[in-house]
């Protein structure tokens, strides 16, 4: 059985123009049948109830289950609620900033990388880590096992200047794997990107576990001066013997396929 899963990231409802292509979006979750939505935060541009309850809505309209994440975007702006209130706003209207999904053939953890002192940069404590080891752990053979944040591990090549990829992510990278994660994905860039952890690091008989790393497309285009920024999603499934990453852009119309590549699972 395929499990499948839809992916999209940075909505920066507030700012931009993201609703605009809610309507594909609905018509892109209609035509691959994805299980679960997976939404790797900024889903607001300012952290403000009302933006993150139009973001809210705008997820829970297409009608599926979803599990979602905060980012950097998504916490109180301006201080002292940054610091005292981190994740008050978000939890009341998501639920919880940090939540599991487990079905029969997939199993995601969903983590908070936001931290309020770090603007653009993430990080996970050694508690998170134990949470996936322990979670993936459990998963029954055959099941896809993905970790979704929001902050990115490898970056893609084009204009990631300013935003720094996750803490200590060797160290993290290592981590995940050794847990037993067979894809990582987030967003934060606004550019999609894919890569398996054996096309840029060798990898020694002791520590042989690639996984696939994947970063989404912005969804919203918050900034004026870099208009050019594709928008888009990703969509994942997972067989018994691959792992296939398809991604869509905004062509004007509809979210069109752009790209796609398979990865071997065993």
């Amino acid at each position: 059985m395929t499990a499948r899963v839809l992916h999209v990231s940075d909505f920066h409802l507030g700012r931009g123009e993201s609703a605009t292509l809610l309507p594909a979006l609905r018509r892109l979750a209609v035509d691959v049948e994805p299980e679960l939505v997976l939404v790797t935060g900024d889903v607001a541009h300012r952290g403000r109830l009302s933006e993150l309850e139009r973001a809210a809505g705008a997820i829970r309209s297409l009608g599926l289950p979803f599990l979602a994440v905060p980012g950097n975007h998504d916490i109180p702006y301006t201080v002292p609620a940054r610091f005292t209130k981190t994740y008050a706003t978000w939890d009341r209207v998501f639920g919880s900033h940090e939540s599991v999904y487990a079905s029969e053939h997939l199993k995601v953890v969903g983590l908070s990388s936001v931290r309020p002192w770090r603007q653009q940069s993430g990080r996970l404590r050694a508690s998170q880590l134990e949470l996936v080891a322990r979670e993936l752990g459990g998963a029954s053979d055959g099941t896809l096992r993905v970790v979704a944040l929001h902050h990115h591990l490898a970056a893609p090549p084009w204009r990631a200047r300013r935003k720094r990829p996750l803490h200590r992510r060797d160290a993290v990278l290592r981590q995940l794997a050794e847990a037993g994660a067979e894809l990582v994905v987030g967003g934060h860039v606004h550019q999609a990107g894919v890569a398996e952890r054996r096309e840029f690091e060798v990898l020694s008989g002791e520590d042989p576990r690639g996984l696939v790393l994947s970063t989404a497309p912005g969804f919203g285009r918050p900034r004026p001066r870099r208009k050019g920024e594709a928008q888009g999603a990703n969509v994942y499934e997972g067989d018994a013997e691959t792992l296939t990453v398809t991604t869509y852009a905004w062509d004007g119309n509809v979210l069109a396929q752009v790209g796609r590549r398979v990865f071997s699972r065993a």
